[in-house]
């Protein structure tokens, strides 16, 4: 290898171990459990991924349809979206506020 490619290699090992993973607040953390847990697989739910089911949203892009805090209610109530596999959750208020602040993380 030659010693600029070597030193390139050297400098992008360094950012990468020196520069700190974003962490999730416990909030977030626990929405992304629940998300990762149960609606991974239709939906993508990271930031870059495109959803398992081409019908799906991906979760990154719902705040550019609907407020996310406005998704309280639908969580709380049941989301009904027509679609035959989509299951009906209803979440209890700890777990709307974990999603939710995990969703507004992706926006």
């Amino acid at each position: 290898m030659s010693h600029c490619m070597t030193s390139a290699w050297s400098i992008s090992l360094t950012l990468l171990f020196s520069v700190p993973a974003l962490a999730l607040d416990p909030d977030a953390q626990r929405g992304l459990t629940f998300v990762s847990a149960n609606c991974t697989e239709c939906h993508s739910v990271d930031k870059v991924s495109p959803s398992p089911l081409a019908i799906a949203p991906p979760f990154r892009t719902l705040h550019n349809k609907y407020p996310v805090e406005n998704l309280a209610k639908s969580l709380a109530e049941g989301i009904m979206t027509g679609h035959p596999t989509m299951p009906q959750f209803r979440l209890d208020p700890g777990q709307i506020g974990d999603v939710l602040a995990y969703l507004k993380t992706l926006e």
